[in-house]
């Protein structure tokens, strides 16, 4: 090692780096401190012995505002990806070991957000040592994720045909078309998806998997799809149906409590629901981290049990 790099590495420790990263993360001295236990004080004196270390300034206030400097940037660079390594390192140890730990990142496309807790409840009790984080984000976000190749797993419906990816079905998803309790449409037999989609049809945004489902069926069935309103999330859709706005497909799974108390009321029409099926994703050719093949593992031999915990939540009052 070169004596300007060991003289260099002689006045840097691990704690300064983790504050600097902290603070770089956060743009802030005082959430920094709270995160990690310390004062503010103690905050900027990590930041100030590595100024010194460097000898070069990392951040700068320009009016209440923190900003850093261009050797910050590149030092946070460095430190990403001497973290990263650090936590490969103790999941190598930990596998050795016998134990699973590290990070699990499951990124969850809006409409999966709901079964996601379910199956995590028993895979927590099974890997106590793995810290779990959950993202949530609509389809398009969650593809451009598999494209950067994260070592993360994706939860999703419509899985994309045009990408090397490694495909786990694992859980039936039935959308269904749904009206508000006291509907006309509800007292009329036999009704037809025309005639459905004439109520003022409420889709989410372009490239939903949810919306995307709905399109190539009625490219089937030779009908018009026109939106009556675009709106951004299932959950805002639910109530927006409710509230009487208009008519709408929806994953049952996420409505179960409306369909319930009848303030959603599912719509008879024939070949429905569409069946489509959760899955989990990641790029072919990715190499699972431990907690990531640990969890695909979990899910692969719990496909029976998820589909009959699910179908009894289905089937409750």
């Amino acid at each position: 090692m070169p004596q300007s790099i060991q003289s260099l590495v002689s006045r840097l420790t691990f704690r300064q780096l983790q504050v600097f990263n902290s603070v770089y993360e956060l743009r802030s001295y005082s959430r920094a401190g709270d995160m990690l236990g310390l004062s503010q004080p103690a905050v900027s004196n990590q930041i100030r012995q590595l100024e010194n270390a460097l000898e070069q300034p990392l951040f700068e206030y320009l009016g209440r505002q923190l900003y850093s400097t261009p050797t910050a940037e590149r030092l946070a660079q460095c430190v990403a990806g001497m973290f990263d390594e650090i936590q490969r390192f103790q999941q190598d140890i930990s596998t050795q070991q016998g134990l699973i730990a590290g990070q699990l990142t499951l990124v969850a496309v809006s409409t999966a957000q709901y079964i996601v807790p379910y199956l995590l409840r028993a895979y927590t009790n099974l890997h106590p040592n793995v810290t779990i984080n959950v993202k949530v984000m609509n389809r398009a976000a969650a593809i451009a994720r598999l494209s950067d190749h994260h070592d993360e797993l994706v939860i999703m419906g419509m899985v994309p045909n045009d990408k090397p990816v490694f495909s786990l079905p694992f859980l039936d998803n039935e959308l269904i078309p749904v009206a508000p309790q006291g509907h006309p449409i509800l007292t009329a037999s036999p009704v037809t998806l025309h005639h459905f989609l004439e109520q003022g049809i409420l889709l989410r945004e372009s490239g939903s998997g949810n919306r995307l489902a709905l399109e190539l069926h009625c490219q089937k069935q030779r009908i018009r799809l026109q939106a009556s309103m675009e709106i951004g999330s299932n959950d805002a859709i639910k109530h927006a149906v409710i509230a009487g706005l208009g008519v709408a497909v929806l994953p049952r799974l996420g409505i179960l409590s409306e369909l319930a108390l009848g303030t959603l009321v599912e719509v008879p029409i024939k070949d429905f629901p569409l069946r489509r099926s959760w899955c989990l994703i990641h790029p072919q050719g990715h190499h699972p981290t431990p907690a990531m093949r640990s969890f695909i593992d979990y899910v692969q031999q719990n496909i029976n049990p998820f589909g009959q915990m699910f179908a009894r939540m289905k089937a409750l009052p």
